[in-house]
């Protein structure tokens, strides 16, 4: 997709399993299974997503996906199969040392996880060594000390290398990253979380995170049992659905596997979605 000298593509870091009931909440399984299939485990596939932007000043990269170190051991829980990311970048021209700046919707291991890699000597390392990293100062609290309910979420060799060479950037609420790039708080999947809008003047794009990770979770109720704030989400996941509808933005899913992206329309008073891939 591109509008003037900007463009922007959903590359994808692979796939990931999770169980169906921690991704639906309090949905039953006999309605979401006649949405999505699950294996003999209960587990559901989701993509793991992130979105490219190139204008003529930045390459911006928005999440990194879940990256490599942990393939082995987070097989059997996840099914992990990820670390394409610099693939689907080098398919666009881009190299890691090309990336000028990245934005984390949350610190979560598939969404942080490519932001480092072990080098020979099994010590972390920034992936992408000349670009500034945006996370949410509320993020960056929970994730360096989080509670028991979410230790299993965060990986510290994900992003603490990252501030140790000094390419962390701290932001506090709604805030311009650049011009035409905006983040917005949306804090119902956990403290910190943050949506990001692309508005170049062309197409105008929402990278929704874990608010609405997939096309499924369109419908109000489908919020995952993991979401730190439930009500929250809710209430967030309407306005956002509300403003993609009346002014035309289209939505990019953190974990979309059949569909990464599309419009939403009102059909009957409940969300449709109009798949566009860019």
């Amino acid at each position: 997709m591109g509008a003037g000298d900007t463009t922007m593509k959903v590359v994808t870091d692979g796939t990931l399993m999770l169980d169906g009931g921690s991704a639906f909440g309090q949905v039953p399984k006999t309605e979401w299974e006649t949405h999505i299939k699950c294996d003999r485990r209960n587990r559901i596939r989701l993509g793991i997503n992130s979105l490219v932007v190139r204008t003529p000043d930045a390459n911006i990269l928005i999440d990194t996906g879940a990256g490599g170190k942990r393939t082995d051991t987070l097989k059997d829980s996840h099914n992990v199969n990820g670390n394409k990311l610099l693939r689907g970048l080098k398919e666009v021209g881009i190299s890691a040392r090309d990336v000028d700046l990245v934005i984390l919707t949350h610190l979560h291991f598939d969404h942080s996880g490519g932001c480092t890699k072990l080098s020979r000597d099994g010590t972390p390392v920034p992936i992408f060594p000349n670009a500034k990293h945006i996370v949410q100062e509320a993020c960056w609290q929970e994730a360096t000390s989080p509670n028991e309910r979410y230790t299993n979420s965060f990986f510290k060799d994900d992003f603490l290398p990252i501030k140790e060479k000094g390419l962390l950037e701290l932001v506090s609420g709604d805030s311009e990253i650049t011009p035409g790039i905006n983040v917005q708080l949306a804090d119902g999947p956990s403290e910190g979380h943050q949506i990001v809008f692309v508005d170049m003047g062309g197409e105008k794009v929402i990278f929704a995170g874990d608010l609405i990770p997939t096309e499924h979770h369109l419908s109000p109720q489908y919020i995952a049992a993991s979401d730190e704030f439930p009500n929250e989400t809710l209430v967030q996941k309407k306005e956002l659905m509300d403003m993609a509808m009346n002014e035309g933005w289209l939505i990019v899913f953190g974990h979309g596997q059949e569909h990464k992206s599309g419009y939403v329309e009102n059909w009957n008073g409940k969300p449709h979605l109009l798949p566009k891939e860019i």
